[in-house]
C-alpha cells in the first residue's frame, strides 16, 4: 500500500518497508517509487530494469550505504554478521570481497515510522552486533516543488566505523528514453572519468558543464564524472528533457566525496556521494533536496 504526500504541486509515492523492496542492497526506508509533478502529470521515477528478474530490484530514488565501505564486512568470519544501514544485519557469505550483487541472509532492524501530511519520518534501531550499532534517522518532507531527504545518523556501537551513502537516482522523465533530447548539467566543467567501456566513452558527449548523449543507449553505461568534489555550489546536478523544459535538480548540504553515472536506454541514474566516518557516540547530518520543473 505504501503512503503518499501530496500539496497539490508535488506527488511522492513511498513503498512500505520490505514490501516493494526485500533486497540487501538498498535502504529499506523511504523507497521513493514515484514523484508526480501536478502541472502537467510529468513523473520522473523508472524502475531499474524493465525486464523481469533482472537488476538488483532498485527504483525511483532509492539510497544505499557501503557499496564500497561495507561497514565490518572485513572483519567478520563466514557465517558471521555485518551490518548494512537501513536493512539489516546480513550474513557474510565467503572470504571474497564484499559485492551488493551477493544474496545475503538477513535479519531486519526494527524502524519506527512517523506518518504527517507533508512528511514521514522513519526511525532504524540499532542492532549491536560485532562492536557495531548505528542509530539512523530518515525524514522524507515536500514544500512546493521540492523533496527533501534528511539523514541523521549516530554511532551507538564501541567500534568506529567508515562508509558512504548515494541515492541512486532511477530517473526517466515521463518515461522517455535517454538521447540526445536530455542534458546533464553540472554547476562546474565536466570530465568523463574511468569509463567501463569504449561504448561509453563514445556515448557519452562532454561540453563544459553538460553532457549529452549522442544516441539512444542500446546497453548499459557507467563512469564517473569529476569537476564537483569539494565545491560550494547551488546544486550538483540537473537533467532536463530540452524539448519540453521538464527536469530535475538535486542539491546537498554536504561535500561531494565523488560522482557517478549510470543508466540504460530508459533510465539515467546520477549519483552523489557523501562520505560517512564516526567514532563511537558520534553522529552526522545531512540532507539532499531535488527541486521538480517545467516550463
Amino acid at each position: 500500500m505504501g503512503c503518499r504526500l501530496s500539496n497539490g504541486v508535488l506527488s511522492v509515492d513511498i513503498a512500505d518497508i520490505g514490501e516493494e523492496y526485500k533486497g540487501t542492497r538498498f535502504d529499506w526506508t523511504g523507497f521513493i517509487t514515484q514523484v508526480t509533478l501536478e502541472k502537467g502529470k510529468h513523473t520522473f521515477c523508472v524502475p531499474e530494469s524493465l525486464k523481469e528478474g533482472e537488476g538488483t530490484g532498485g527504483v525511483g530514488l532509492c539510497n544505499e550505504f557501503g557499496i564500497s565501505r561495507a561497514i565490518g564486512y572485513d572483519e567478520a568470519p563466514t557465517g558471521g554478521w555485518f551490518p548494512k544501514p537501513g536493512i539489516g544485519l546480513l550474513q557474510k557469505l565467503d572470504s571474497q570481497s564484499y559485492s551488493f550483487h551477493s544474496k545475503f541472509s538477513l535479519s531486519p532492524f526494527a524502524v519506527d515510522m512517523e506518518v504527517k501530511d507533508d512528511s514521514v519520518t522513519y526511525t532504524v534501531q540499532p542492532m549491536e552486533n560485532n562492536g557495531y550499532a548505528m542509530l539512523l534517522t530518515k525524514t522524507i518532507s515536500i514544500k512546493d516543488d521540492q523533496l527533501k531527504i534528511a539523514y541523521e545518523m549516530h554511532n551507538k556501537g564501541d567500534k568506529p566505523f567508515q562508509t558512504e551513502e548515494y541515492v541512486h537516482n532511477f530517473i526517466g522523465i515521463d518515461g522517455l528514453n535517454i538521447g540526445a533530447d536530455f542534458e546533464l548539467r553540472l554547476p562546474s566543467t565536466l570530465k568523463v572519468e574511468e569509463p567501463e567501456s569504449q561504448y561509453t566513452n563514445n556515448l557519452l558527449e562532454v561540453s563544459g558543464n553538460t553532457l549529452t548523449w549522442s544516441e539512444e543507449p542500446d546497453k548499459a553505461f557507467y563512469c564517473k564524472l569529476s569537476g564537483l568534489e569539494d565545491l560550494k555550489a547551488d546544486f550538483n546536478w540537473e537533467l532536463v528533457h530540452k524539448p519540453s523544459g521538464t527536469g530535475v535538480r538535486e542539491s546537498g548540504d554536504f561535500p561531494v566525496a565523488r560522482m557517478a553515472l549510470w543508466g540504460e536506454r530508459h533510465v539515467v541514474s546520477p549519483e552523489v556521494f557523501v562520505n560517512i566516518s564516526l567514532l563511537p557516540r558520534e553522529s552526522k547530518s545531512w540532507s539532499r533536496t531535488y527541486h521538480f520543473f517545467t516550463t
